[in-house]
Formats: C-alpha cells, structure tokens, sequence
C-alpha cells in the first residue's frame, strides 16, 4: 500500500495542473503529461503533499536515516542537530523544515544558485523542489550545493523528468514558463527539460553517489547525491 512519506497518510486525491500550452512547448505526449500532471497534481488527502513532495520527503527521511513518517520525525526534535538549507520553498514541506532549528531558508531567485553566501562545508543537507530547471547551468548550480555541503551531506531534490527523453537544453528555442511570465518574468522561464539522464547532472557536479526516489513511477522522482 502506498504511503505518504510525510504523514503515513494512504488516501489520495487528483486535479490536473498542466496546460495546453506547456504540453504543446514541451511536445508532451499524452502519457509524459498524464506523468507530469500527477506529479504536480496528485496529492495526500491527509496533508495535502503532493508527489513529487512525498518524494522529496522520502529522500530526506532516507538521508535521515529514519523509518518514521517525516512530520513525526521533526516533531520529535531528532532533526534539531541536523543543519539544512532550503533553496527557495520545497512545496509543503517548508512548514514542516523551519520547525528545524538548523533550518536556514533562502528565496530563489534572490539568491542566486550560482553563487551561494555561505562558505564551504556548512550544511549536512541542502533541499530545493522544482527549482533546478529554471538555472542557466544546473551542473554549476549543484557544484554549488556541493561546496556548501559537509563531507557526507547530501542536496536533496526535484525537477519535473520526461523519463522517455534525454534531458534538453532549452537556449536558442522560444522561452517556456512555469507559471505566469507577467508575474515571475524570466526568472522562471525553463532552462532545461530534464530526462532520463537527470541521474548524470549531480556526477558532472562531482558528487560520489547518487539515488533515485520513486512514488509511483514515473510520476514522483526526487533525487539524492551525496558529497565527500
């Protein structure tokens, strides 16, 4: 049975996000933005996470290494000696993530990924959702989240995956935008449509070790690369 890996919650609910427009930018066919859509879509009837959070949550409770569902786990102060970095809002789990008290958040695009202010060896784990493909050059950006890393901490993350491609770099083709661009601009235009070879980007960056989350493949996929 499946499982929310933030509240053990097992009932789940559904309401399509896409749009025709982004399905038509991206050449998505009917089955990738069915994958997509209940990514983004799908969600926990108990905590409202959606999958590709649960994901995320299940890769963070791995780093964790803990078998306890993610809120229990945080209520119960054994994360208080963990140090985090949340680059811009990890979907529902940011309330759960600054109850941390080695919880330091950072806003995308005020920060910028490409250059982090904080000096190296700082965090035993750095989080961002869905934030990746909208950086000019995500292997940079994760070299990054690299150098902020202790030696053993892990960036714990998710970009959307059409797992039937290679990944794409959008320069030179019309600009994508998740979300409104009268309201984000270009800070969120797509840079990088991510694909089956998503699992390359952290050992470009020089990670020694990384590991696919699954919630119900292929829709919900979080990624782990672990630094030494």
């Amino acid at each position: 049975m499946r499982r929310c890996a933030l509240c053990n919650g097992t009932a789940f609910r559904f309401s399509p996000v896409l749009w025709p427009k982004l399905i038509q930018e991206w050449k998505l066919a009917p089955h990738e933005a069915a994958h997509i859509d209940r990514q983004q879509g799908e969600c926990c009837a108990n905590c409202g996470a959606n999958l590709r959070t649960i994901a995320l949550a299940a890769a963070l409770r791995a780093g964790f290494k803990t078998q306890e569902p993610l809120f229990q786990f945080i209520a119960s102060g054994q994360a208080n000696e963990i140090s985090l970095l949340e680059l811009n809002e990890a979907g529902g789990l940011h309330p759960l993530l600054e109850r941390m008290s080695g919880h330091v958040f950072c806003a995308y695009p005020d920060v910028d990924m490409h250059a982090l202010p904080f000096p190296r060896a700082t965090f035993d784990f750095v989080v961002h959702s869905d934030t990746l493909e909208h950086v000019p050059n995500p292997v940079h950006a994760l070299e990054e989240c690299r150098r902020v890393l202790k030696p053993g901490g892990a960036v714990c993350y998710t970009v959307p995956v059409v797992v039937g491609r290679l990944s794409l770099d959008r320069q030179g083709l019309p600009k994508s935008y998740h979300g409104s661009p009268t309201e984000t601009g270009d800070d969120y235009v797509v840079q990088t449509e991510f694909g089956a070879d998503v699992w390359t980007y952290p050992y470009q960056a020089g990670f020694s070790e990384v590991r696919l989350h699954a919630i119900d493949y292929p829709a919900g996929l979080a990624i782990s690369a672990y630094a030494t």
